[in-house]
């Protein structure tokens, strides 16, 4: 690529000795010069460049730690290693969960990625690390320079908790915040990426040329061509209800063609799906609005038409507390202002609903087309768990889809990304990319027993898990306990888990079917019956998995679990919780929440 003279502020003579240089620069070379120029230009020194030394030392250290529950976090925290890295800085990069936490002591500059997981709470890994550092033995940081990256989705009351509670401890306990903290909702990346510039300019105030721009750092690391930013468009091959006549579900097999994607993913990954607004929904939001559609708007530095904007890049199925507060200074109705008022009035009346609901319910509206679309967020990517191995089908990924439709307030709702891919015809295509997620992995030790359990669609990374284990020979324990409501209609991949029964790739399976019996029975209590068993499995060393619903399967899975080892075990609830903490740091307990 040569420079253009063309609105370039060098002249004919600088143009063409740049042209004649750059091609013979290497990518270390180019960003070393980058990082250069931005240093002189920083501190207002006249550029002076001498002859390389025989051996680069060091210039700086810094220390990177994560908390990721998904993978987000681990992620950018390897990429910002290894842009600093190829600056010539020692870099050490670790997991809270590995980090000691005394060595905090040990070091003058960290960044700190972490996401917030449910309502407010540290990942997994992160948990005993934020204990302590809130707890009386935290040691005094003064001689600490950090920043905090914190992720998390704006639709939870508590929006990005974690970071925050980390940012204001490390400052109480006497740390100097690098730069200021950073809160990043699900569409991270620009965020995340203005964070780490201007860590990168204060660093340039400290050393030497530590600069590069968002786009090398797509060209250093060899980033994959398709991302959630440009997705895959994958062909339909297949959709599937997998429910029987009569379900009270719709749940989808999909399998698409990734052939020519170049995607690498393991068991445990999840596909990332760009979905789109319905467009009757967009429609009945702009006849209520009383815009007109072809109104010209901003968005996200993009100008489109205000019906393109809604259905293709905004959220308008999710009501959160922000846009709530938002849209409260475009409106002086009184019952509005009492949902913001009242404790929780806003969550019971967010349930189910979205933005035609808050239109119809509360004009009239002051604002204007642009200023309406500037109170929301980009539609967030759906993540759904991959449910076939790579191994198997090269070409091929496989995802479990539930179709999410239900009724209020008098209208038929669709999940925005279920409900237009239940509808989907062979040759149709999707907008996919993948997801990494290392938090949820089999065993490096291919014979580890392995215990896995889920509800519904939290039943899909075992088909891969399985599939993997299969095309690698491997026959070992591994324990499958699944739930969902009706064993004839809803016994998902169900010839699946026979075969693999029957082939000893699966050694046991327990199943529980909720609305079978007069009283319901969960996984949970699956589990609770097979306690000598489930202990036993553990002394083993095996590793647990829980894949579905957080706030209900999950909580009850892991309430199980903690009685299972204190009654077992013979342990105090005390020693039952660092038990259980313990698991998780050791990656013997890793879950898949949502």
């Amino acid at each position: 690529m040569k420079l253009q003279v063309i609105n370039s502020p060098f002249n004919e003579e600088q143009v063409k000795l740049l042209n004649e240089l750059l091609p013979q620069l290497t990518l270390e070379q180019k960003i070393w010069l980058n990082g250069y120029l931005s240093a002189a230009q920083a501190t207002q020194e006249p550029i002076v460049v001498t002859a390389p030394a025989t051996t680069q030392s060091i210039t700086k250290t810094m220390t990177i730690l994560y908390g990721s529950q998904t993978g987000n976090s681990q992620g950018l925290a390897e990429k910002y290693a290894s842009l600093l890295e190829a600056q010539n800085v020692d870099v050490t990069v670790s997991s809270l969960g590995k980090f000691k936490a005394s060595n905090l002591k040990k070091i003058t500059n960290l960044l700190l990625i972490v996401s917030t997981h449910g309502e407010g709470d540290p990942p997994d890994q992160a948990i005993q690390f934020y204990e302590f550092l809130h707890s009386k033995r935290a040691p005094k940081l003064e001689h600490l320079q950090y920043s905090v990256l914190a992720l998390g989705d704006s639709s939870y009351e508590f929006f990005c908790k974690t970071g925050k509670d980390f940012d204001e401890q490390f400052a109480k306990l006497g740390a100097t915040r690098m730069v200021p903290r950073t809160d990043c909702d699900v569409d991270y990346d620009d965020a995340a990426a203005q964070w780490f510039s201007a860590v990168q300019q204060e660093f340039l105030k400290q050393a030497t040329a530590i600069s590069v721009t968002s786009t090398e750092s797509d060209e250093i690391l060899g980033a994959t061509t398709y991302s959630r930013k440009n997705p895959f468009y994958a062909e339909v091959l297949e959709n599937i209800n997998l429910n029987g006549r009569g379900s009270n579900k719709e749940t989808r097999h999909l399998e698409l063609s990734i052939e020519g994607a170049n995607f690498q993913f393991e068991p445990g990954d999840s596909i990332g799906i760009q979905p789109e607004n319905s467009e009757l929904l967009v429609d009945a939001l702009l006849g209520a609005l009383q815009f007109d559609p072809a109104t010209e708007v901003t968005v996200f530095d993009e100008i489109l038409s205000l019906k393109n904007a809604l259905q293709k890049r905004l959220e308008i199925t999710v009501l959160s507390k922000p846009v709530l507060e938002k849209i409260k200074a475009y409106t002086e109705h009184n019952e509005f202002s009492r949902l913001l008022e009242e404790p929780n009035a806003w969550k019971d009346y967010a349930k189910g609903r979205d933005l035609l609901d808050v239109v119809e319910d509360f004009a009239p509206f002051t604002w204007s087309a642009q200023q309406f679309v500037d109170i929301l967020r980009k539609i967030p990517s759906r993540l759904y768990s991959i449910a076939s191995s790579q191994l198997a089908n090269n070409d091929e990924v496989h995802l479990t889809i539930s179709k999410v439709s239900y009724e209020t307030n008098g209208r038929q709702r669709l999940g925005v990304c279920s409900g237009s891919v239940a509808d989907l015809q062979i040759g149709d295509t999707l907008p996919i990319y993948v997801h990494k997620n290392p938090n949820f992995r089999l065993p490096e030790q291919k014979e580890t027993p392995i215990i896995m359990i889920g509800a519904g669609t939290g039943i899909a990374p075992y088909r891969a898990f399985l599939e993997e284990r299969e095309e690698l020979g491997v026959v070992g324990k591994a324990w499958l306990i699944f739930g969902d409501q009706h064993f004839v209609t809803d016994f998902l991949y169900q010839t699946d888990w026979q075969r693999w029964l029957a082939s000893g790739t699966l050694s046991q399976m327990h199943i529980a079917f909720s609305r079978d019996t007069d009283k319901k029975i969960y996984v949970q209590h699956k589990i609770e019956e097979n306690a000598a068993n489930f202990y036993e499995w553990l002394e083993q060393g095996a590793v647990i998995y829980v894949c579905g619903d957080e706030k209900s399967m999950a909580a009850d899975v892991d309430a199980t679990i903690h009685r299972i080892i204190e009654q077992q075990g013979q342990k105090s609830s005390e020693q039952a919780k660092a038990f259980v903490q313990e698991l998780k740091q050791q990656k013997r307990y890793q879950r898949d929440v949502y």
